[in-house]
Parts: C-alpha cells; structure tokens; sequence
C-alpha cells in the first residue's frame, strides 16, 4: 500500500500544487483548508505523514497550534511545516514543537519529494527501532532445510504478496510468529507498521481497549490509539487468537468485514486499510463445536491456513538449528564458541522438545554460559540436562555393567550394531529413507540388516 499525506493549507491553489506533485510519484493524498477539517481528518485516519501551512486565514488553530494537537495524539508521524512569511526565528519554533522539517514557500517540487522522502524514511526506521528493542531475540526466518519447513517458507512466498488474511497454526514455540514477520516482509506493506496483539496475556476487559482505541473528549484529550488504527496501511497480527473473549469476536468480524471500526466513546466510524494475520495454537474448529469461537471470525481469518510443524517433526533441522542458537548466543554474550559432540546431537534429535524451537534456544544458550570445562571441548551428551538424556538413544547411556569384553567379536558388533541403529532411526523418528541416507546405506540394505538385527517396527518407532 502507498504512503497517504494530509495537506493542510488555506490557498486552494497550493493545496492542489502539493497535491498534483505528491501524486506524480504515487502518494495518495487527503487535503484540509483549515485546523478543524485538518484535526478531523487525522483522527478519522492516521496518514502516513502531514503537510501543513504555519499561517492559515479563518482558521481557529494557526499551523503550530494544529502540530501540538497531532503532536500529542500521535508524535510518531512526521510532519513537514511550510510557509510563505518564513523567517528563522518561524523554522526554529516548528522544530521545537515536533515538526520533522520547515520549507518555504515558493519551494522547488524536487525538494519538496526529496524531505517527504526522508520523512518517510526516518519514520520507517525509528519504528522497525522501536519494535526491534521490544522484539529482540526473536528469528525473522524460519530456518531448517527439511522438507516440513521448506514447504511451509514456499507457503509464504506465494501468499505474501496476495494480501489475503492468513492463520498461522501450530505448538507453541514452533515461530508463528516468525512465519508472519515473513508474509509482512514480502508484502506490498512491508514499509507499512507491523503491530502484534498478544490475545493470550490481555485481559478480557482491555480488548476493545486495545483493539479500537477510546475516543477521548473533543481537546483529544484521553484519546488512545488502538492497533487497528496503528496499524494503517500494515499488517496487524492477532497472537493466539482463540484467548479472545467472545463479545469482541462479534465486534471484529464487522470490522473486517467493512474495514472500519468505532473507537470507544466515539460515534464516527474509522477507516483503516489494514492486514490481519491471526496465529493459534489450538484447534479452531474444536473450539467452535464447543461454543468458545464464533464460525464467522474463524472463515474471515482462515482464507489461507498455514501450520508450522513441531520441531519433533523435522529432526534433521536440528543440529542445523542447534550450532546456529550456539553461535548466535556466543556472539551476544561475548564467548567463545563450543561445538557440539556427535553423541549429543543424537540425543537432542532424540528429545521431543514441547517447546519446540524455543526450548531449543534457551537450552544452547544456557549450555554455553553454564558448562564447564575449557571452551575447546565439545559439548557432549552428558552435559545435558537429565530430561533431555533422558530420551537419549540406549547407545549413548551403555551400559557400563556389561562385560562387553567377554563377548565375542560377532556378539559384540551385532550389539553395537543393534544400539547404534536404535540410535539413528529414534533420530530420525523411525524415517527408515533418511536413516539410510545418513548412515551410509541403501534403503534395502538397511530393512535386512534391521530384520537381522531382530529390531522391530516398534523400535524403529521409538520417540
């Protein structure tokens, strides 16, 4: 979506100068002659940026008087102060209240672009700032070369661009997340705010709060901004979805419906072009047949459902994942980086991991500030924590009791040979392809050699 500038000034002629320029190089534009249409129109919906006229005959609110209004309700929009009476002492008092630049009249159209266009810019960067401080750590790709995530990342790319609402299911942990980031970074919005609505940690009384903002008294004074509105010409992400109280599932299908909304206390319908992804990670469809989510929000959401799987299914990712949370996490916290024995990454594809690709971070950063030994050493299996060894292949826990050297050779191999293909296939969650394409062998080779063995399709299931 392109950027929408509001251009206040009194000289109709101007107003449409600006206007024609600004729609040359693809802005739309919405044009106010005085303070009162100019506030009106701000608060009906947010622009992107605002040009405004210090002077403005017949107007209640001179230019600075309308920058400390929008100044106050919404100091992160820029907004560019013009004029033709312009003296120093006029440009140092527009700065000084907020104003992002000063130009005077009459003013070339190539300048005029070039300072809307670092507005733009700065806007754009101090809010991907902004959300990167409150965002920090969390992945902007969902990373692996499995089959699973592969077809997941093709998902995206084709519905990205398309701007249809999308529902981002999965456990929790698995980058739902990180999958709606993706679709808003390869949107035609990408420029637009990217603004996520925990649903999970609000109060029920907060939503609408949260949602569609409160009106305020006519000064703006006590006005909020919901999401809806802060995310104009964006995508709005709503984070666990089904935690949303019924009463408001009402109130939002109309507004995605119509694209508008009532702020609370207000009577004036706000339009808003907006984006919604929603993520859950229960199913939506039981929850309805009990009574706890309205059918029609669930059909407005779901245009394209998208699910993320669980790290257990897609275990070849994770010594892929593993040595990437390592050296990001050596990085952060100024350490030297540790590898990963062999043994361990057996055991971590081995766990079953119920907080998915989260739990994996946590645990490669923890391991890397708490282990001991010279940095030089590997991190091996039994280095890690008991619930994780504990769905450690049998070969990594050998039995030491076992007098393996009274065994004979023949014995001896064939008990290696059982545990260390237990060991492969718990890996690689029975997968008897990919077991054989890792060890070494060909599929038929290793189905005889496993009837051999005498495992059975019990232990090629394990874990």
């Amino acid at each position: 979506m392109g950027h929408e500038i509001l251009i206040v000034d009194d000289e109709p002629d101007i107003r449409l100068l600006i206007e024609g320029i600004l729609a040359d190089e693809g802005y739309e534009t919405r044009l106010a002659a005085d303070s009162d249409s100019a506030i009106a129109a701000f608060r009906e919906r947010r622009p992107s940026l605002v040009v405004l006229d210090v002077w403005l005959q017949g107007s209640r609110l001179d230019g600075l008087g309308i920058l400390n209004v929008l100044h106050k309700e919404e100091p992160s929009i820029p907004v560019i102060m013009i004029s033709g009476h312009g003296t120093i002492e006029t440009a140092v008092a527009a700065l000084q209240h907020g104003a992002y630049d000063f130009i005077e009249k009459p003013f070339q159209a190539d300048r005029l672009l070039v300072v809307v266009r670092r507005a733009l810019e700065a806007s754009r960067l101090a809010r991907e700032n902004a959300e990167l401080r409150l965002r920090a750590g969390s992945g902007t790709v969902l990373e692996g070369r499995s089959a699973a995530i592969t077809a997941v990342r093709n998902q995206i790319d084709r519905v990205a661009p398309t701007g249809s609402r999308v529902l981002i299911s999965g456990a929790a942990g698995t980058g739902k997340e990180v999958a709606a980031r993706m679709i808003h970074a390869s949107s035609r919005r990408a420029e637009g705010p990217f603004i996520a609505l925990n649903c999970a940690t609000l109060a029920p009384g907060r939503f609408e709060e949260e949602l569609f903002g409160i009106e305020g008294g006519e000064d703006g004074a006590g006005r909020r901004t919901g999401v809806l509105e802060r995310a104009h010409g964006g995508t709005l992400v709503l984070d666990e979805v089904s935690d949303m109280p019924l009463e408001t599932q009402g109130k939002i299908v109309r507004a995605l419906q119509d694209q508008t909304f009532e702020r609370l206390g207000g009577a004036r319908r706000v339009k808003v072009d907006v984006r919604v992804l929603a993520t859950t990670n229960r199913d939506l469809q039981a929850e309805i047949a009990l009574g706890r989510f309205r059918e029609d929000l669930y059909y407005r959401l779901a245009v394209v459902p998208l699910r993320i799987p669980s790290l257990r299914e897609r275990r070849e990712d994770i010594p892929e994942l593993a040595r990437m949370f390592l050296d990001r996490a050596a990085e952060n916290a100024g350490l030297p980086l540790r590898e990963l024995s062999g043994d361990a990454i057996a055991a971590l594809q081995s766990y079953e991991w119920p907080g998915n690709v989260r739990e994996l971070r946590n645990l490669m950063e923890r391991l890397l500030i708490m282990m001991p030994g010279n940095s030089s050493d590997p991190i091996r299996a039994d280095m890690l924590p008991s619930t994780v060894g504990e769905g450690a292949p049998a070969l990594l826990k050998f039995d030491s009791d076992e007098d393996v050297m009274s065994l004979p050779l023949r014995e001896a191999r064939d008990l290696f040979e059982t545990q260390y293909l237990q060991a492969q296939l718990l890996r690689f969650g029975g997968n008897i392809s990919r077991t054989a394409g890792f060890v070494g062998m060909e599929r038929s080779a290793l189905h005889r050699k496993l009837k051999q063995l005498g495992v059975t399709s019990e232990d090629r299931n394990a874990g």
